[in-house]
């Protein structure tokens, strides 16, 4: 077994454990935001952690109502330029915190005197000591190259935090049935296995979500591409359709990302109008109508509320990822050109 499948499997301990472990953090760093008043939140994160802060563009507006932005670190970092941010919360998101421009939009907003937040899973690191909290993911040692179990934990810092931040308990309770939803999901391996055969030599791809798991189509995408070297776009729903859908035709690759929701109608309506272009459907999705249109349909075995999709829906595209990769021959646990710290200025 892989040191990458190891760690996609590990994911439901991972969250238990931050669940278990970051409860009262999460709630610290929340008392410390309201006390602020503040009704802006800035999100610096790169790669990965990026596609998480993505989610939490959703997450924070929609839980809590606050006008969320990802940084521009190169105007912190290279320009130095930076924007006003004594009246935001700055928050850094790092697998690693090592990466300077993380690190310096963290920095810059302490100086301005902003409220700043670590998520991190390295609580010791550069970005953890320049900001005035720390959230850890607690995913443990991350072995593989490509992030994985870090990605889903960063998810889950960033829920329980905005969970704390509403003062909601009842949420609270969902976000702790993650863990058993992300364990069920993984029982689609096996399935996904066989079907990732059929994408050997598959060499371009787009990947479809909306709303909460507008996330999760630049996850699966970021997946895609640095593992299995496919050319991969995401994009939402909406944007799709003002041009890019023009390069689908017959037998192109396009993974629609469906669960139930607020969203689901929209995606739904595209999909029917790519199977129309004669697209080769990749469907994930908890809902009977999406996956009849899919040449390879990715059932969700468990249906969570579209806030807690995120988590589940990225497993079978972090799963077909994996086998896609060993399907074409191709090193699973360090991609070509990659190292597992990336740092960048």
């Amino acid at each position: 077994m892989s040191l990458l499948q190891d760690e996609i499997r590990e994911q439901p301990q991972v969250l238990r454990r931050l669940f278990d472990e970051q409860v009262a953090a999460a709630m610290e760093i929340a008392r410390a935001i309201r006390d602020r008043d503040t009704s802006c939140v800035v999100m610096a994160a790169r790669g990965t952690s990026d596609n998480a802060s993505r989610y939490a563009q959703y997450l924070f507006g929609a839980l809590n109502h606050l006008r969320v932005s990802l940084a521009t670190p190169s105007l912190f970092s290279i320009y130095h330029a930076p924007p006003r941010l004594s009246d935001a919360v700055v928050i850094g998101v790092s697998q690693s915190g090592q990466s300077p421009d993380i690190i310096a939009v963290v920095e810059e907003g302490a100086r301005q005197g902003a409220l700043t937040v670590a998520v991190t899973n390295a609580p010791d690191s550069p970005l953890a000591l320049a900001a005035d909290f720390v959230l850890s993911v607690c995913a443990g040692p991350e072995r593989a190259v490509a992030a994985t179990k870090s990605y889903t934990a960063q998810l889950g810092a960033l829920a329980l935090l905005a969970v704390q931040l509403a003062g909601d308990e009842e949420r609270l309770n969902l976000l702790r049935s993650v863990p058993d939803a992300v364990s069920r999901t993984l029982d689609l391996e096996d399935s996904i296995e066989r079907y990732a055969q059929r994408y050997t030599y598959a060499t371009e791809s787009v990947v479809l979500g909306r709303g909460y798991n507008y996330s999760t189509a630049f996850e699966i995408a970021l997946k895609l591409k640095e593992q299995t070297y496919m050319v991969v776009e995401p994009y939402s729903s909406a944007d799709f359709r003002h041009g890019p859908v023009a390069i689908v035709d017959q037998g192109f690759p396009a993974i629609v990302i469906a669960p139930d929701g607020a969203v689901y109608s929209d995606m739904m309506a595209l999909a029917g109008e790519l199977a129309e272009r004669g697209a080769e459907l990749i469907v994930i999705s908890d809902q009977d109508e999406a996956l009849n249109l899919a040449t390879t349909p990715l059932r969700l075995p468990v249906t969570v509320p579209e806030w807690l999709s995120p988590f589940t829906c990225i497993v079978p595209g972090q799963l077909l990822a994996l086998h896609i990769t060993q399907a074409k021959g191709y090193e699973v646990d360090s991609p070509r050109g990659l190292k597992k710290v990336t740092v960048t200025r």
